[in-house]
């Protein structure tokens, strides 16, 4: 979520801004075009996770796996919005230090309203706006986060594990690095141009999915059986819930109904069309079909690379990224993901993270000034760029492989044992399957 104005919380200890900010607003103040277009972005965000995603992911499992895939989708829902309320929230952004957020909105405590004195809170962020809005609409960025990972373990993962995991995930890597890029921590006074989440959300999740599928190692056969996905009917719906809810996503991140959040929908639009297409040419160059999953997985990369410059590029820059994300990441999928042999099962990191990661790049080459009303240059911005996803990339890998061996030793095993991998998690663990 791209800040409205520069917040320069990094360098005070908690508490200590907080008599400077003016958090309770008249009426009057909040624009009402401004606070039903977020409303509505947020729900956008949410349907991208339930039930975009879990249709994505649930039809490229097997079908013994299909309720447990779309489970993870639904609980990690339901777990983040818990721990977004109790935490999450104000670590992200209230006034902390540059590394962290504190602790005056612990259980959204002090949000509120008064409707005698006609007051409302609102955010540093989002000053036209109530903060229950924009802390609603945070809160779908990190429940989608969190599930982008599951896509890397499908098929293998105890339940338990996978919870404990998503949660640990939320508090220790996806708040802090919120807190950097939106609330005023050390990326943001560096200068990150990071407008809906390239580096908090897709290299972050798509860096923490490599490394858990790396930890807990290949599925049973992966490599000598074929492991085609069951439906892509609703891989393919997925998809097209995925690219209608990134509107919201990314013209969203404006908090305001205003030419900003116009542009950022105009290049997503634009640069998720490039992605698909490419991705198309890259299988017919490769001697290949063009598929359905094909389709599906350049529409996803074209909209993963465009999601930290929406509000900062033109049209022709949205091509560009369109283009070059989706090469990336189909070379990242269909190259070196098998020479290296690691069994990421839906790619969370050959689209999400290495799409994050060209995207974070691109965005400081093909920038516009004229569109965001900023004096950067590109050398320096290529520099940052590439920094801060370095920073997230280490950050990420060394908590996140931290977080799944505590939650190994806790679980006995972060993985299911052999007769359930091979009878299905759907039946084994949650005792329902699909006929």
């Amino acid at each position: 979520m791209k800040k409205k104005s520069a917040l320069l919380w990094g360098l005070f200890p908690t508490g200590a801004l907080a008599g400077n900010l003016d958090w309770w607003q008249p009426f009057s103040a909040i624009d009402s075009g401004d606070t039903a277009w977020v409303m509505t972005a947020a729900t956008l965000v949410l349907f991208m996770t339930l039930p975009g995603l879990a249709l994505f992911y649930g039809g490229m499992v097997r079908k013994k796996n299909l309720l447990s895939t779309m489970m993870h989708s639904f609980s990690i829902a339901a777990l983040i919005s818990v721990l977004w309320v109790v935490a999450g929230y104000s670590l992200a952004f209230t006034p902390g230090n540059t590394f962290i957020g504190g602790f005056d909105r612990l259980f959204l405590n002090g949000m509120s309203m008064d409707m005698a004195k006609e007051m409302v809170t609102v955010s540093p962020n989002a000053g036209t706006i109530p903060e229950t809005v924009f802390m609603f609409f945070q809160m779908t960025f990190a429940i989608i986060s969190t599930a982008i990972i599951t896509g890397a373990f499908a098929e293998r993962m105890k339940y338990s594990a996978m919870m404990l995991f998503s949660g640990a995930w939320l508090l220790l890597v996806y708040v802090p690095t919120a807190h950097w890029v939106w609330g005023g921590g050390f990326m943001s006074e560096g200068g990150v141009l990071d407008y809906a989440g390239g580096t908090v959300v897709h290299i972050n999740a798509g860096v923490a999915g490599l490394v858990a599928a790396l930890v807990l190692g290949k599925r049973m056969g992966y490599g000598r059986e074929a492991m085609p996905p069951h439906n892509m009917a609703l891989t393919l719906i997925g998809a097209a819930m995925l690219w209608f809810g990134w509107f919201g996503f990314n013209a969203g991140s404006a908090v305001a109904a205003n030419a900003s959040a116009g542009m950022a929908m105009a290049v997503t639009q634009v640069s998720t069309a490039f992605g698909a297409v490419t991705w198309l040419i890259c299988e017919k160059l490769a001697g290949q079909k063009p598929s359905a999953l094909g389709l599906a997985s350049g529409a996803v990369a074209g909209l993963v690379g465009i999601t930290p410059a929406a509000g900062f590029v033109a049209t022709g820059g949205a091509i560009i990224i369109g283009i070059l994300t989706a090469i990336g990441c189909y070379v990242a999928v269909a190259v070196i993901k098998r020479k290296l042999g690691y069994d990421d099962s839906l790619d969370a990191f050959g689209i999400h993270g290495f799409g994050g990661i060209v995207g974070a790049v691109l965005t400081g080459l093909v920038f516009d000034n004229q569109i965001f009303g900023g004096d950067a240059t590109i050398g320096s911005q290529v520099w940052v760029q590439t920094k801060d996803a370095l920073t997230t990339i280490v950050y990420s890998g060394v908590m996140s492989w931290v977080i799944l061996k505590v939650v190994g030793k806790i679980c006995g095993g972060l993985r299911v044992d052999k007769d359930t991998e091979r009878e299905g998690l759907d039946l084994n663990i949650h005792g329902e399957r699909v006929e």
